[in-house]
């Protein structure tokens, strides 16, 4: 697949990088999840001011390690060396793995789900490219251990740090207020632009301490360097000879002169001490009363900062409220995904986000002049950056400045995601109609997600359980299950989705069944406690007949053309 940026895709990063061309991003960024829960509390709180509902925690446990993870894992090793990656590498992982099983099994799942797609994305970068992983010290010592074996450990260039808080208060152990990124480049030719940082006023009020007649701030810096040379270098300057002190004379680069430093031609050309000449003629050189020692008169003005550092405290959290703020616990400020876009690639050039979120990479990319994509696999979290982020914030137009994929438009495509990936066209059904996913089942097996409501009466969101259906065979049990649900679930109502439309005879006896249940009824107006959609009802825009969904706004606002 060639991917055209700028583009933003629904659905698993493993799969969508998978189409991608090798060797065509300049640019990788990721903050993959740890604790997924947190971003769908922070979209629920954010979307309806309610109290949240006690079961969406069972909604967003990803780290579990069920049967299809254990068997992700066991093709590991095979994978890993099919990619590249050393026997010995290889081997010390599968042991690794197999200890953390037991120790830790849900950083075991985490990993092996990290460890898939890291190696994808390494074929993904071009060979002047770089790698950044956002995390925390929860595995950012575990996921070290994993890019080394991937990237190479010769190609690990930093662990920066950046402070994301002045204080946290914890008993008995220092408070955490970092996170960890972790910097790889995918060779020895990466591209590196050199960023800097204003100077702080007590750096300044410390060095910068000498003003001129005009009022400009500078200081005298040695214009001598270490080590003995011959040539003009090393030969004498006004009664100083650097040699005699081990050293030579180091004029300051073309790049330390300021704009009203007038050069002769030829001043290249010229030897040290012509140029020595000129820079004294012209008051750049500084004389002190005793000794002989001349220095340069540096000037604040034209120098461009600190270069940036691998612990990052200039750079604030995102405010609580204000147009930055999408609504995610974890969001990361623009200012820290400027810095290491911009040194790190250049105008022009691809920069991805494999978790994607709240886009602020996405964002920084664009004001940089690079071009984008990003992936999630919430389509939540796609309708909420194409509503809040491109168009509201950026100004974006989809089709124009940027597209949409991975979303299925019409029947064919939804067959076609049923066929490749069951669980994701389970997902995508769910999601369609404004609920959330669950990824683990209850005991009655019936719940794939859960769509919530307000209802005025109560104190925090109601609910609606669904369960989707791909098969052709669909048989009413189905229905006398879901009201089974609702009898022990606690739910007011129950969605029934399926791929296939039913036969107008069993149509019939499923709505027979489904309105056994009755209606809810909510400021006098009644709702079928039980309803049924197919596909095609979903991509022609119908949606379940419920009070005031969570989500139905941002459904409305979406950039993107009913699904159908």
């Amino acid at each position: 697949m060639t991917h055209a940026p700028n583009a933003l895709y629904y659905g698993d990063c493993l799969a969508v990088m998978r189409e991608m061309v090798p060797q065509s991003v300049d640019l990788i960024y990721l903050d993959p999840p740890f604790n997924s829960d947190r971003t769908y509390h922070a979209i629920y709180k954010d979307e309806t001011g309610m109290p949240l509902p006690d079961q969406l925690e069972a909604f967003n446990d990803m780290w579990t390690l069920d049967g299809k993870r254990e068997k992700a894992i066991l093709k590991l090793p095979v994978q890993l060396r099919e990619a590249g990656i050393d026997d010995a590498t290889v081997e010390f992982w599968r042991r690794w793995l197999d200890a953390l099983r037991v120790s830790q099994p849900k950083m075991l799942a985490y990993l092996s789900y990290m460890v898939e797609r890291l190696v994808v994305m390494r074929d993904l970068l071009k060979p002047t490219g770089s790698i950044f992983l956002h995390c925390d010290p929860t595995a950012s010592h575990y996921l070290k251990v994993m890019m080394d074996g991937i990237f190479g450990h010769e190609n690990f260039r930093n662990e920066v740090v950046w402070k994301r808080t002045s204080a946290h208060n914890r008993a008995h152990r220092f408070g955490p207020v970092h996170d960890v990124v972790l910097f790889y480049s995918a060779g020895d030719q990466y591209l590196w632009n050199n960023v800097y940082q204003p100077y702080d006023d007590d750096y300044i009020a410390k060095n910068y301490r000498y003003k001129d007649g005009k009022g400009r701030l500078h200081r005298r810096s040695d214009l001598t360097g270490t080590g003995v040379r011959t040539g003009s270098s090393g030969s004498p300057w006004r009664g100083y000879d650097p040699t005699t002190a081990g050293r030579h004379w180091a004029l300051p680069s073309d790049s330390a002169l300021p704009d009203w430093f007038e050069r002769p031609a030829g001043y290249s050309e010229m030897n040290v001490q012509e140029r020595l000449d000129i820079l004294d003629a012209q008051g750049f050189v500084y004389w002190p009363k005793k000794g002989t020692v001349p220095s340069f008169i540096r000037y604040l003005s034209v120098m461009p900062g600190v270069p940036v550092q691998d612990v990052i405290t200039d750079v604030d959290p995102v405010p609580s409220s204000g147009a930055e703020r999408m609504g995610y616990e974890t969001q990361k400020p623009l200012a820290l995904l400027e810095r290491i876009i911009a040194v790190s690639s250049n105008d022009g050039g691809v920069v991805l986000d494999p978790f994607c979120g709240c886009a602020t990479t996405l964002e920084a990319a664009h004001s940089l002049g690079r071009r984008w994509i990003g992936i999630d696999i919430a389509i939540h979290a796609i309708k909420r950056v194409v509503r809040k982020r491109l168009r509201e914030r950026l100004r974006l137009v989809e089709g124009t400045d940027f597209n949409i994929g991975g979303i299925p438009r019409d029947i064919e495509g939804v067959q076609d995601l049923w066929q490749r990936d069951p669980y994701h066209f389970q997902k995508w059904a769910v999601e369609a109609v404004d609920g959330f996913v669950t990824t683990k089942r209850g005991a009655d097996g019936g719940i794939d997600g859960r769509l919530y409501f307000h209802d005025p009466a109560k104190e925090s969101l109601q609910s609606m359980t669904i369960e989707v259906k791909g098969g052709k065979k669909v048989k009413i049990d189905v229905v006398r299950g879901l009201s089974g649900v609702l009898k022990k679930d606690g739910a007011q109502m129950a969605g029934l989705i399926l791929l296939h439309p039913l036969g107008k005879k069993k149509a019939s006896n499923f709505e027979q069944q489904a309105a056994a249940d009755g209606d809810l009824v909510v400021l006098g107006k009644p709702y079928p406690r039980i309803q049924i959609l197919t596909a095609q009802d979903i991509l022609n825009g119908k949606r379940f007949d419920t009070p005031s969904p969570v989500g139905r706004k941002a459904q409305q606002n979406l950039a993107l053309p009913p699904q159908g």
